[in-house]
């Protein structure tokens, strides 16, 4: 294996790393859930997102996955959460997901979305989305994005 140049201290500030998560996307679960008569007791398709936004933005040192965050361990708790009972509420579910990860220690923020996608013909999914910050990310994100936007010469 070769090894790759070292940059450090070359890299503008503007292109600094500001945030980092894991994203599962869309995971596929069968899950007994819904309260109408033709819900209950039939398991149907969920799709499960979940974003991790983590409290440490370094690189995993000497590329160690032992120092890297488990995805295998974030998809198996979705699974173990949907089959772990039967919901009526997508939200019930969604909020099971979240204390999950929220309770983890180095988290900094974080969003899950469930998604229901044989409901409706004319749409391609009905679901829930909750997070523990408003808008389309945690606000040191949004912030300093929005900072680079302003003054896209910054850091040159």
């Amino acid at each position: 294996m070769t090894d790759l140049p070292h940059l450090s201290g070359l890299i503008p500030e503007r292109l600094r790393v500001r945030s980092a998560k894991i994203l599962l996307e869309s995971l596929e679960v069968e899950t007994d859930i819904g309260f109408h008569d033709f819900e209950v007791g039939r398991p149907q398709r969920l799709l499960v997102t979940v974003e991790i936004w983590l409290d440490d933005l370094r690189e995993p040192a000497g590329d160690d996955p032992v120092l890297a965050f488990d995805y295998d361990f974030v998809r198996s708790e979705v699974r173990a959460l949907a089959a772990a009972r039967r919901y009526n509420l997508q939200e019930t579910l969604a909020h099971a997901i979240y204390r999950r990860f929220a309770a983890m220690h180095g988290v900094a923020a974080l969003r899950v979305a469930t998604a229901k996608p044989d409901i409706y013909p004319d749409a391609r999914c009905v679901g829930v989305e909750i997070a523990s910050y408003a808008g389309s990310a945690p606000a040191a994100v949004a912030n300093d994005l929005a900072a680079v936007e302003q003054n896209p010469l910054r850091g040159l």
